[in-house]
């Protein structure tokens, strides 16, 4: 027999896909739903985290649970796409705002990243992506200035990856990848729309070309409700 809680998360996630409870509409309280149920708060707690780990709602601090889009894209881990590449295969109205784009000395931190000294230049290329009139990725791109001497406004709006393959005849190789779940910094609460978000997922990347050497690292933050990170794994025997 099934426990009461995953009842109500059935429950609960068959009206919202038959419509009875709309996308923005916020569910009842947890007093609420727990007089409907007649169950315990700990019960609806445990229903609602079902609902949420599922995609069905997003719990708003002080003001509850509310019903999201359902449409998560995926997002592959393993592969090495730019951005460009991935948008292609979505069926939504996708823009890329560079937010920024200059030539810097870098930071001890970002000397560590790239594994370069302080006498070493990097083009630093903030970019926000707009999914149907919403912010919701910000990619943070750094790139050696040796390796990459030239870059523009116009380049970083379209693909850098497509630049440097075909203008710049590089072969990028290969990729160190990390992902983290974090509290938004104060850039990501400016640029992106995270009301009601208390946290983002970051993909940070250690990009290589084919004679091994480290040339970009990049952190990709994404608002967490309209994104599935896939990748596809084999047992070897």
């Amino acid at each position: 027999m099934k426990n009461k809680y995953v009842l109500i998360y059935q429950e609960l996630a068959e009206q919202i896909e038959d419509g009875d409870w709309q996308v923005d509409q916020y569910l009842p309280s947890e007093n609420e739903l727990k007089d409907t149920y007649q169950t315990s708060r700990e019960t609806i707690r445990k229903a609602l985290n079902l609902l949420s780990q599922n995609g069905y709602i997003q719990k708003v601090r002080g003001k509850g649970s509310v019903v999201i889009e359902r449409n998560k894209f995926d997002f592959p881990v393993s592969g090495l796409v730019s951005f460009k590449e991935l948008a292609e295969k979505l069926d939504q109205e996708i823009q890329t705002v560079v937010h920024e784009l200059s030539l810097i000395s870098p930071n001890r931190h970002m000397q560590k990243q790239l594994q370069i000294n302080d006498q070493e230049q990097v083009w630093q290329v903030t970019r926000i992506r707009d999914f149907s009139g919403e912010r919701v990725i910000l990619d943070k791109d750094y790139l050696i200035a040796r390796v990459v001497p030239t870059l523009t406004e116009q380049i970083c709006q379209d693909s850098i990856y497509a630049y440097l393959e075909g203008e710049l005849n590089l072969t990028i190789s290969f990729a160190k990848k990390e992902i983290t779940v974090e509290e938004p910094t104060v850039e990501d609460k400016a640029l992106l729309d995270l009301t009601g978000f208390q946290n983002i997922v970051v993909i940070k990347n250690y990009v290589y070309l084919d004679n091994a050497e480290l040339f970009q690292y990049t952190e990709s933050r994404h608002r967490p409700d309209r994104f599935r990170f896939v990748d596809f794994a084999r047992r070897h025997h």
